[in-house]
């Protein structure tokens, strides 16, 4: 799976350094052809990481708050309504303070 469209945005973030970005699933779409066909070369979770891995490190420069929220497409994620947060227990401790993991449905305060 390429993510070039993400990594477009990735450079938007980093170009224009926003205080906050919502980044809605899916970020492994079920319903993507090399998902679907399994053509992955990775398990799910692991596809998942990589693609987490490049947002978060990609956007470290910026200093933008991240929330990732999920979807019911997510092929690695929970498949009922509502939907808890991602689990990253390999969330660098320098990112906590900036990512968040929110549910679906969720209520966002930004200030």
């Amino acid at each position: 799976i390429t993510y070039d469209p993400l990594a477009d945005l990735v450079e938007v973030i980093t170009r224009d350094r926003p205080d906050v970005c919502v980044l809605f699933g899916p970020f492994l779409d079920a319903k993507h052809e090399q998902v679907e066909n399994c053509q992955l070369l990775g398990s799910f979770a692991e596809v998942f990481k990589l693609c987490l891995k490049m947002i978060i490190e990609g956007t470290r420069s910026a200093g933008s708050q991240l929330v990732f929220v999920p979807s019911l497409r997510d092929v690695h994620h929970d498949y009922v309504y509502p939907q808890p947060p991602f689990l990253y227990p390999e969330l660098p401790k320098d990112d906590k303070s900036r990512v968040h993991f929110v549910s679906d449905p969720c209520t966002l305060d930004v200030d």
